[in-house]
Parts: structure tokens; C-alpha cells; sequence
């Protein structure tokens, strides 16, 4: 162990998580294309059929589809109202800033990968807003309270500028050994912050080079598992699981190609020959052999034995989808034309796969909300409050839906006073509820103006 009293906190970060980052680095490769094991990579035929990457990408899609934030009022005072309709307001514009939609989803398809996101979220003095951003986990290190992986008190992020960013930013230049280096190597500088609730640190090239009092009072960042695992901070990746289905796949059908290959290009065999020349297989080739010798083509395919490679292939096949929790369904493939309850049971693997990262989602993403408010608080001018930050993720239907049927549930449970109009639009997919229940009053209000004055009123308006 380090001895903490000597070491600079980059040198102990260079001894932390070791196993943690070469996951991260072994998963990278992974989905990638690296999938062949090390004893197997021998063979000249090694292909690779990426279906890591697919049921990667494809769950990440289908997990997030329609996501919208809202926020709920504190309670049925119109303060509460406008409060929360305008903490609604304020994180849609901090949506639209920071092009969340697009981030939100290259996030989530990086934690897929990798096992855990990350956010960061702070004040960019010169633009006047909140920044939204999504440091690479690669190079974030975490502290928590005891055996509490829930209470964490430091954060460090890790990251690596060019010469001329690390010089504008900070005024610091590359050591000597890095600007040495030749000029494939372009240099960087290593830059570390460190954040508690209390303070921050900012080193770069190993030095501190700033130490002051956390502006915004908490940490910035919130780090959360892709799937959790029990009593552990960090999370696990999708990829485990399709490690082996994957690599198996990928050798049987190299495997199988090069049957079908062979078979395309037949081995010639000669019995009681001791020599041979210029045997050509080809059509119309003539051999001269000498008495009682004998000469055939070698037929791979006899026997059925192609069968026997194609039905292991869809063993290994199933057996990928069902480790993946990604039914052949999700992929498009209903020869039976599944709907309804039937096609919810065939994709019951997936929809609880989903179901288990958004209740993890919906928990970063509330803290998320949280913190952007808080920060607006502490900045903006004038000066508004949001407290106390009530909002949720409101997550769009995995399958598809009977929308007809879906919106006569709705009006019926808003008529009986079950669910609420702003209730119904989220069920029913709408971005601003709100703001499309302001453009219906309007129309209402100008559908009335228009039958007072006796003017007949458009239907198609």
C-alpha cells in the first residue's frame, strides 16, 4: 500500500481500481470485434459475427425510447403549481442547451459497455447556463462512507488535454518527458479534480495548482451501475453473459465456413499411389493412375454432417438470445404475428431486463434534475426557487402499443377523476403536457370568441 502521507493523490489514483479499468478495457475490446480467445486465435479462418454489439445496441434503443421528465407540484397550492411548472420549464431549456436527448443515449450505450455512467453537472460562467456533460467512467474514482456505497463523500475525475487546451485553460505545459515524445505522441498534460461537498482540488502534471471551497456545496457527479450488484459501488456490463455464446458462435461458423469452403474446392484422394503430379481438380481432368490404384474426391457434406454444424449453430443461437434477455422477437423476427398479451410473454425476458436499469436510470436522472435546479438556483438571475425537487423520468412504452385503445382508457379514467389530464398525456407520450394543455385552452378560448361574435368556427383550424 501507498503510504497516503507522501504520495500525491495522482500517484495513489494510479494505484486504485486496477481490475476495475482493465474490465473496462476488456469490454471495450469486446464489443468492438476482439472476441476471439487467446488459445483460438491460431486459426487462419477467425471470423466474427458481432452479436454482442447488436443486443448491446438493440436493448439500449428499446430501453430508451420516450423519455421525458416532468415534475409534480408539492402539493395543490397554486405556488406549488407554478413552482413545479416552472422547474419544468427550467430543465426542459437546460434539455435543449445540452442536447440531452443525444447524450442521454451515448451515455446509456457507453454504461451498457463499460458497467457504469456518470454524469457531471455544473455552472459555465461564460455562457450563463448549466453544463451537462458525461466524463468518461474510465477515469472517475469514487470514495464512499464505510460499508454505505450510497454515501459518497469524494469523487476524482481523470482526463488527459492537449498541450495548447492544458496552457489556456490552466497555464500549464506537458513535462519534458512527454514533449520528448515523438510526434505519433501527440503530448497531454494529466489533469485531476477532486470534489468533496466542502472543497476542491485541481492538479495538473501531478502539482496542485488550485484549492478552494466547492462552489455549488455537494459533488457534481452522479455515478450510477448499469445492472447493480448486490453491496458493490460499481456495476456489471451487459457483455458477460455473451462472452462465451459469442465466442463459441463465432468459432463454430468459422468452422462451418470453411467445411462449405472445402466442399466447394473437393480434396483429392489417392489410394496405393507413391507418387503424384500435376493432379488438377477440375472439370473434365483426366488422371493416369497405375493398376490398382485408386482416386476419389473427399466429400465433406456426406452423411448430412453440414446439419449437424447448423444445428449446434442454432443451439449456440438460442442459448445467446436467452443469456443476452434479448428474444429473436426483439429483433423483428414474428413469423407468428405475436400482439397483445402473447407478444408481451415472448419478450418478457427483455421488458424485465429494461424494467431493472430504469429503476436505476430514473434514480440518477432525478438526481440529475436535482442538481441542475439547485445550481439554477445558486445562479440565475433573478434569483428562483424550485424546491423541493419532486421530478421523475416518464419512460415511453417498450412495445408497441393500441393507441386507439389507449386513448379511450385514458379519457375514461380522467372522466371517473382516476388520472389527471397531464397524467393521461404522459401515459400517452406527450413532450410538454402542459404546454399542449395551454395551446387547448387557447383554442377553446378562441373557439368561444368565435361563437359569441356569430361566427361559425372551423372544425379544420
Amino acid at each position: 500500500m501507498p503510504d497516503t502521507t507522501t504520495t500525491t493523490l495522482p500517484q495513489r489514483l494510479a494505484q486504485m481500481d486496477g481490475d476495475r479499468l482493465r474490465r473496462y478495457a476488456d469490454n471495450l475490446a469486446f464489443y468492438s470485434g476482439d472476441q476471439w480467445s487467446a488459445t483460438n486465435r491460431r486459426n487462419d479462418r477467425r471470423l466474427v459475427f458481432n452479436y454482442a454489439k447488436a443486443i448491446v445496441d438493440k436493448t439500449t434503443s428499446y430501453l430508451m425510447t420516450g423519455l421525458n421528465v416532468a415534475v409534480d407540484p408539492a402539493g395543490d397550492t397554486p405556488d406549488a403549481q407554478a413552482r413545479a411548472r416552472a422547474a419544468e420549464r427550467a430543465l426542459a431549456e437546460v434539455a435543449d442547451q445540452n442536447q440531452l436527448d443525444q447524450l442521454d443515449f451515448d451515455t446509456e450505450l457507453d454504461t451498457a459497455i463499460l458497467g457504469d455512467g456518470a454524469y457531471k453537472v455544473t455552472w459555465d460562467a461564460q455562457e450563463r447556463r448549466v453544463r451537462v456533460t458525461a466524463p468518461d467512467v474510465q477515469g472517475l474514482f469514487a470514495w464512499w462512507t464505510g460499508d454505505d456505497v450510497s454515501r459518497v463523500w469524494r469523487v476524482c475525475s481523470r482526463y488527459t488535454l492537449d498541450a495548447d487546451s492544458a496552457g489556456l485553460l490552466y497555464g500549464v505545459k506537458p513535462r519534458r518527458a512527454a514533449r520528448l515524445r515523438t510526434s505519433a505522441q501527440q503530448p497531454g498534460v494529466e489533469i485531476v479534480e477532486s470534489w468533496t461537498a466542502d472543497e476542491f482540488e485541481l492538479w495538473a502534471e501531478g502539482a496542485r495548482i488550485d484549492r478552494r471551497p466547492n462552489p455549488y456545496g455537494f459533488i457534481p457527479f452522479v455515478i450510477y451501475p448499469n445492472l447493480r450488484e448486490p453491496k458493490k459501488f460499481w456495476g456489471v456490463s451487459d457483455l458477460p453473459p455473451l462472452r462465451e455464446p459469442v465466442r463459441e458462435l463465432n468459432r463454430a461458423l468459422s468452422q462451418l465456413s470453411m467445411i462449405l469452403e472445402l466442399s466447394g474446392n473437393p480434396i483429392a484422394v489417392l489410394e496405393n499411389v507413391t507418387e503424384s503430379r500435376d493432379i488438377a481438380v477440375q472439370p473434365g481432368a483426366v488422371w493416369e493412375l497405375p493398376e490398382r490404384a485408386k482416386a476419389y474426391l473427399l466429400d465433406l457434406l456426406q452423411g448430412g454432417g453440414v446439419k449437424l454444424h447448423a444445428d449446434y449453430v442454432d443451439v449456440i443461437y438460442r442459448t445467446l438470445h436467452d443469456l443476452g434477455e434479448a428474444p429473436r422477437t426483439a429483433f423483428g423476427d414474428n413469423h407468428t404475428g405475436l400482439s397483445g398479451v402473447a407478444l408481451n410473454v415472448e419478450l418478457d425476458p427483455l421488458l424485465k431486463k429494461i424494467a431493472r436499469k430504469r429503476l436505476i436510470r430514473s434514480a440518477a436522472y432525478r438526481k440529475r434534475n436535482e442538481m441542475v435546479l439547485r445550481i439554477l438556483e445558486q445562479y440565475a438571475k433573478p434569483a428562483v426557487s424550485y424546491a423541493p425537487y419532486r421530478s421523475r423520468a416518464v419512460w415511453g412504452a417498450v412495445l408497441p402499443l393500441d393507441r386507439s385503445r389507449l386513448v379511450e382508457d385514458e379519457r375514461v379514467l380522467v372522466a371517473s377523476g382516476i388520472h389527471s389530464r397531464r397524467r393521461a398525456a404522459d401515459e400517452l407520450g406527450v413532450e410538454d403536457p402542459e404546454a399542449e394543455f395551454r395551446r387547448w385552452l387557447e383554442e377553446q378560448s378562441q373557439a368561444a370568441s368565435s361563437a359569441a361574435d356569430g361566427h361559425p368556427v372551423n372544425s379544420r383550424t
